[in-house]
């Protein structure tokens, strides 16, 4: 029955809604660096034990080694700390939303590298994608929402979380060769977690302020740190590849890519203010945008 991965779709993105939620407050206490190490290493480990147990290690071609390491170099660490920085300082929904810009940049770099040409289709996706995202995060903020709170200037919010959208993008379209190769994609991200993790770790031993391990990290912060990376790097990637491997890929990734729309009514819940209207619609252009490019 379809009905099982289009759930499974479905709550992946309602998983990377909920996982950012809950990552804004311990990202906030714990500064970019300090959140993004220990989020990699739990995850990192975590993932090496799944891959090791469902037997995912001899598939892996090893050739593509250097495209590992470009995907975690600039895919995964910039990413990683350019996303916590941005949800720091303009909260889970700008994050998000600015995030949703991922398939736009993806698509640009496509063309300049791959030479693939986009389509009428993917250049109207592209325009509705980036007008839900400027409509959103101008108009659409809830008044007195503590997640909802700016940091700063909003400039270099949208400039960060730009920057987590495409390095993630490059991180994605750089191991293309690998998957088609054979390489699972569990094991790729098992992979590029456990590199990451390392660099990551020995950057770590530079004695620097924004090196330093948090003082006050406690068994509580340290579980609210782990928690978002499990549900978003292992639970919802798991279920997204569940629902690729059953239904057509745009489906999949149209219904993966709800997340901006997911996320309003739970910042509804935990701040009790209503998000305004300009938020939703803007929410709702991004993702039917997004379905525009993945789906048509």
């Amino acid at each position: 029955m379809l009905i099982f991965p289009v759930l499974a779709a479905l709550t992946a993105s309602l998983g990377w809604a909920s996982a950012i939620v809950m990552a804004t407050g311990p990202a906030r206490r714990l500064g970019a660096f300090e959140f993004a190490r220990v989020q990699l290493i739990a995850c990192a480990a975590l993932m090496a034990l799944l891959c090791s147990l469902l037997g995912l290690w001899a598939g892996v071609t090893w050739s593509y080694w250097p495209h590992f390491v470009a995907s975690v170099v600039i895919g995964i660490i910039p990413a990683n700390l350019a996303m916590v920085a941005c949800l720091r300082r303009g909260g889970p929904r700008r994050t998000e939303l600015l995030l949703t810009a991922k398939p736009v940049i993806v698509a640009a770099m496509a063309f300049i590298w791959l030479g693939e040409v986009p389509t009428g289709t993917d250049l109207l996706g592209a325009l509705i994608v980036m007008a839900g995202i400027i409509l959103a995060i101008l108009y659409g903020s809830a008044e007195g929402a503590e997640s909802d709170r700016m940091d700063g200037p909003l400039w270099p919010v949208i400039g960060l979380g730009l920057l987590a959208a495409s390095a993630i993008g490059f991180g994605f379209l750089v191991m293309k060769p690998a998957m088609l190769a054979g390489t699972d994609p569990l094991a790729v991200t098992a992979i590029r977690l456990m590199l990451a993790a390392f660099v990551m770790s020995v950057i770590g031993l530079w004695p620097s302020p924004v090196t330093r391990p948090a003082p006050d990290m406690t068994p509580a912060l340290l579980g609210r740190t782990i928690l978002p990376g499990v549900i978003g790097y292992i639970l919802s990637s798991s279920l997204l590849l569940y629902a690729f491997a059953v239904l057509d890929a745009g489906v999949a990734s149209a219904l993966g890519s709800l997340s901006p729309v997911l996320i309003l009514p739970i910042l509804w819940w935990v701040d009790g203010k209503r998000p305004r209207l300009m938020g939703w619609i803007g929410a709702l252009l991004a993702v039917l945008g997004t379905g525009v490019i993945v789906a048509l």
